[in-house]
């Protein structure tokens, strides 16, 4: 199958981020992509389900363990726009993601700052697009102060 670069997934996960940006969430996007298919989407809706799990990833994950009819995803790369936090880490070391790839680094609650808490066979790749997804992020919480 033809497999398109991680930017132009990454552009996908910030057309997620940017309507949680547009709800007043954090603006933090996911999708979940299989064979070089996008099956699922998902971004921040922390507020609007009063649900501090309602993570982009979450959301995500879920979306895509219904739409494969699994609870695993060894084939699966996710791109977020944020580096996982240690929540999101650990839902995608249990689903057994193959891949993530994030944006923007996080480094006052990113999954680095406590632990690796991914095994050998993860493949991560950070700073995708980083410059992008920095943008929006410091853009909401300029606006909030």
């Amino acid at each position: 199958m033809n497999h398109l670069p991680d930017e132009y997934y990454m552009e996908e996960a910030l057309k997620e981020a940017n309507l949680a940006f547009e709800a007043d969430e954090v603006p933090v996007g996911a999708v979940v992509v299989v064979n070089g298919k996008i099956i699922a989407r998902g971004h921040n809706q922390v507020e609007l389900l009063n649900d501090s799990t309602a993570h982009a990833e979450i959301l995500a994950l879920t979306s895509a363990y219904s739409s494969m009819g699994a609870k695993y995803l060894p084939e699966a790369t996710l791109y977020v726009t944020l580096e996982p936090c240690m929540m999101c880490a650990g839902a995608l070391y249990w689903g057994k993601v193959s891949r993530i790839v994030y944006g923007a680094s996080d480094e006052k609650n990113g999954y680095q700052k406590i632990a690796q808490p991914f095994g050998p066979k993860i493949e991560i790749v950070g700073g995708v697009l980083a410059a992008e997804c920095s943008w929006l992020i410091k853009t909401f919480f300029k606006n909030k102060r």
